[in-house]
Order: structure tokens, then sequence, then C-alpha cells
């Protein structure tokens, strides 16, 4: 797999898709731990022809091009579907994601924590004490090590690059964004999370908690301590959790935005023929399902 830049200029403004290329399919290029990705492209008329010119371009060089995850709130899914039309791909735009965020407004953690669920505030007054919280905000080798070392013993699925984690981790730490937070039980680390915060907005990026230790409720007193330490000494507006449609997190946040993929394919190349045959069976398929 190889990086791509496809790039489209109009006099001093100029348009970008960061991109992978790999047997005739183009993919955005992200990583495993990405939120979100998006073109890089003026707004505005303009703007939008370079993304239709940067669209012909890739039908030079692909089949397929399959977007994701590609927020809307800012109209990004609607011109990418848009401008791949216009250029003459099949395209098929589709939810793929959620994205759960708080927009923390003027409150306080008082005024926020008092919105929650009673259970949720039942949970923290009865086990806070259970456990010690420590809000880390430069990077800490020991404080990573405790963070591996729950991650690899809780029911979270296999880390996709956990050098590159520690990494990103270790960076955020020397530009100090980093929140990484740790809950000890009996001084044993019992759960972790790992946050950043930058312009405003808190991102959730990974969190884990020892199931054996699960009658603790530690990951509830370190979530409440973090969202804390974000809204009253950060500042923070938006709390972003991430892609994830996790129940636990509809009782923490306010809103679900939809994420979405856009699949487009090049009928001019008989490659894209299998793609579009599976595409229309899945959309029968769904059709006679809901008949």
């Amino acid at each position: 797999m190889m990086p791509l830049v496809a790039l489209a200029s109009d006099g001093d403004e100029h348009a970008a898709l960061a991109l992978t290329e790999c047997d005739g399919r183009i993919e955005p290029l992200r990583s495993w731990y990405s939120f979100t990705w998006r073109q890089l492209a003026p707004g505005g008329p303009r703007g939008q022809e370079m993304l239709v010119d940067i669209a012909r371009q890739l039908r030079e060089r692909a089949h397929r091009v399959t977007l994701w995850p590609v927020p809307d709130e800012d109209g990004s899914a609607s011109r990418l579907e848009a401008a791949f039309a216009k250029a003459g791909w099949s395209v098929l735009c589709e939810q793929c994601d959620h994205n759960h965020v708080l927009e923390v407004g003027d409150r306080s953690f008082a005024d926020y924590w008092s919105q929650r669920p009673g259970r949720m505030r039942t949970t923290l007054k009865r086990k806070a004490k259970k456990v010690d919280v420590e809000v880390l905000t430069q990077f800490d080798e020991a404080g990573w090590a405790a963070y591996e070392r729950i991650y690899a013993d809780s029911w979270k699925p296999e880390e996709g690059d956990p050098a590159m984690l520690r990494r990103f981790a270790k960076e955020e730490g020397m530009a100090g964004r980093l929140r990484l937070g740790i809950a000890r039980h009996e001084g044993n680390p019992v759960a972790a999370q790992f946050w950043t915060v930058e312009n405003g907005t808190a991102y959730i990026h990974k969190l884990a908690h020892l199931e054996d230790m699960k009658h603790l409720s530690a990951g509830t007193t370190l979530s409440a301590a973090l969202f804390e330490h974000a809204i009253d000494v950060d500042h923070a507006k938006l709390i972003d959790f991430g892609t994830g449609n996790d129940a636990y997190k509809a009782d923490w946040m306010e809103q679900v935005r939809p994420r979405y993929r856009i699949d487009c394919l090049d009928l001019r190349q008989p490659a894209a023929w299998p793609a579009l045959a599976k595409r229309k069976l899945r959309q029968l398929a769904n059709h006679g399902g809901q008949g």
C-alpha cells in the first residue's frame, strides 16, 4: 500500500486528498486510531470544482475509491459525494459509524454531572473512595506502562499499532496536550484512559479496565475525574468520544453525529463490476427486508 496525495490548484488556492493506493483501489491515508477523514479544500464553488478535478484524475488510477469515516456536520461527505458523482463515478454514500460528542457550552463539571443519569451519580458516590485517581498531563514511562498492562488484560481487542500509539502519546505529552488517567486500587492500576486536549476539544482515544476488578466501577470514577479536568481545568467546549456506538457512551455524551462511507466505482472498468453487483444485491436484500 503506497501513499498517494491527489492535488488540484486554481491560481493561489489548492485542494488535496490524502490517500493510499493498492491494486487499483484507493482508500484514505489514515490510521487505526483516526476519528475522521476529510478533504482539504477551500469552501465555495472554486473549492468544489477542484475536488471534481481530483475525482476525475483518480479515474485514471483506480477502479474504486472508498472514503471513510467522513463527517458531514461540516459538509465534507456531501461535498465529496457530489464531486465524485460529477466526475463520472457511481457513488454510494451511507452511514458507517457513529460519533458521540458532548457540547459543554458554559457548564461547569458540577452542572454537567447534575444532568447525568441517577444511577451514574449513585455509583460514583458509592465507589469513588475505593480507587485513587491520577491525571497525568506529561508523558510518564510508568504511567504508560500501567496503561498498556491494563489494556492488554482488559476486554478490549488487540491494539492496532501500540508503538505508534505510544509515540503519539509521547509527542502529545511534550506539547502539553496529553491527559492520561490511571485509577489504582490498593496501589495497583485497575483502569486507564488516554485523552488529549487541543483547540478547545477533548478527545477520548482509549479506555480500559481490568475485568476482574469491574465491581470497583473504577472506569466510572476515572471518567468522572477526566471529564472534570477537561471541563473545569482545560475549559474544553467539546468532548469527542471518537467512533463506535457502545451503549455506555450515551450516558456520558449528549449528541450522536453520523460518519459516512463514500464508495465510488468507475463503471468503465470491468474490475469495478463485481463490486457493483454486490452493491446491487445488498440493496435488493435491504429493500426486500423492508418490504
